[in-house]
């Protein structure tokens, strides 16, 4: 049975890290104009961020949105404005366990994040594109003190949807420790839901590609379009056309070239057209 068979399903396909490399923004361009892809998330402090404004000007098709960085990577404000969220090189912390309890225990802490999240959201808005959608690097908005700020100051910038991070269980594979794991983020996914729910804020139901971050490759692309649920999703993906200096030591791993083949694959565009999928943004949740 086919998703348009059990119920209209409507799919968002997702870019992180807009910005962070040539390689990458040349790879949405691509995936958006040659493929399946319909939003990209924007790294607004990202070495190469005004590159991907460029290019997503020429792109009115492509719904761009804010990838928030809260650890992980450079932040938009001078380290001396926020000296306790980045360590002797000016990065956010890079350990985001430790990260998240200095978010939730220490006011001066929070206070700098309040600080950092809002420059990002001013430099969101100073790019000039409409705003389709907010998120965080390694999901870090599902943290309650980072989702609390993001709430309160995106609702200061148009902010109308937000991605939540639930992909279900048998999407994901999650067996054993990894299974152990998702009914722990499951409590965290069900208390942001209704956070978002209370203050109005649209989500995709489900989500595709969280535990396989960085290993879409067209072959596990086809198995979750087969049995993909009914209901408004997103599927995400970190594509690049090649490598780049400076990546990330947790996306060393990643397969960004194979996930670029993915979004560009005419099977996948068949299947999807099979399965009448619809392929939105964030924009179009009602």
């Amino acid at each position: 049975m086919g998703a348009g068979e059990r119920g209209l399903t409507r799919l968002i396909v997702t870019a992180d890290d807009f910005g962070l490399a040539e390689a990458v923004n040349e790879a949405v361009e691509r995936a958006h104009r040659e493929g399946i892809l319909t939003t990209a998330s924007l790294m607004v402090g990202a070495p190469h961020a005004d590159d991907a404004v460029r290019r997503a000007r020429l792109m009115p098709g492509l719904a761009v949105g804010l990838h928030l960085v809260v650890a992980r990577g450079k932040p938009v404000l001078p380290p001396t404005e926020i000296p306790d969220l980045v360590d002797d090189a000016g990065r956010l912390d890079s350990n985001l366990v430790r990260a998240g309890f200095r978010y939730f225990f220490l006011p001066r802490v929070r206070r700098q994040l309040q600080a950092e999240i809002r420059a990002q959201f001013d430099a969101f808005r100073a790019t000039g594109l409409k705003l389709d959608h907010v998120n965080a690097h390694n999901h870090m908005h599902l943290h309650p003190t980072v989702l609390s700020i993001m709430l309160r100051v995106g609702g200061e910038y148009g902010m109308r949807a937000v991605r939540l991070p639930a992909e279900p269980v048998a999407a994901g594979g999650y067996r054993g420790g990894a299974l152990l794991s998702w009914l722990f983020l499951r409590v965290w996914v069900a208390l942001m839901k209704a956070r978002l729910k209370r203050a109005g804020i649209a989500f995709n139901r489900f989500l595709l590609g969280l535990r396989r971050t960085g290993a879409m490759d067209a072959r596990r692309v086809r198995a979750l379009l087969a049995a993909i649920p009914a209901g408004d999703g997103e599927i995400f993906f970190h594509p690049a056309t090649g490598g780049w200096r400076d990546t990330d030591g947790d996306a060393a791993n990643y397969r960004p070239a194979d996930e670029l083949a993915a979004l560009i694959d005419p099977t996948i565009r068949k299947a999807i057209d099979d399965l009448a999928v619809r392929l939105i943004a964030f924009r179009d949740l009602g």
